[in-house]
């Protein structure tokens, strides 16, 4: 999938790394943050811009996760209020929310498995959307600048890596990221655990 950005104009390449990011801040398996490191690489060359590439992958994560929160607080929290649930730890993801969503919700961007989840987690638990979309405004916009700033950066000092590896090597790297999320047992955070296992007990009851 990434390997298409090395050979598409910029006109194609920054669709694709919005596609890319806002899917991951939806929830999907993809690998968003993967698509923004090749992109502040392929700017590094001149191939995109990076303050295009920067402000595209911070509108799309800000954009996903809005969406992520409303799958959580329309649908996630649905199977939340159902009877016989454990209100013990709906009441204890509210308050850990109502005490700490904002820096949830605006370091989880930098942490792979907070990333997906907090949005939805944030929408589960009630974060007042205004509060939500501030913080992940900021955190959006942190995440493109300093992901994409460090690619480039590195980027540089590494003059000529995309070309040498070529499709086929950023084919792999993207293989290989697709795998990592996809394997069994992977753990995204102790809190995103906890709403699972709330969710299966639910299904039980």
């Amino acid at each position: 999938m990434l390997a298409a950005i090395i050979n598409v104009p910029g006109s194609i390449g920054y669709p694709l790394l919005a596609l890319f990011v806002g899917a991951e801040a939806a929830g999907a398996l993809v690998p968003g943050e993967t698509s923004l490191i090749v992109a502040g690489a392929l700017a590094a060359s001149g191939r995109l811009s990076l303050p295009l590439v920067i402000a595209v992958a911070a509108s799309a994560a800000i954009v996903g996760d809005n969406i992520g929160y409303q799958i959580g607080r329309r649908g996630l929290r649905r199977l939340l209020d159902r009877p016989g649930r454990r209100r013990a730890a709906i009441e204890r993801g509210e308050a850990f929310f109502q005490r700490h969503g904002a820096a949830t919700v605006f370091f989880g961007r930098w942490l792979p498995g907070l990333r997906v989840a907090t949005s939805w987690l944030a929408g589960a638990n009630r974060m007042p959307w205004p509060r939500f979309l501030l913080w992940n405004a900021l955190g959006g916009i942190g995440w493109a600048a300093t992901i994409g700033s460090a690619a480039y950066l590195l980027g540089r000092t590494a003059s000529g890596w995309l070309a040498a590896v070529g499709l086929a090597g950023v084919a792999i790297v993207v293989l290989v990221e697709l795998i990592r999320r996809l394997r069994p047992g992977r753990r995204a955070s102790a809190a995103p655990a906890e709403t699972i296992t709330s969710l299966r007990q639910a299904e039980v009851d």
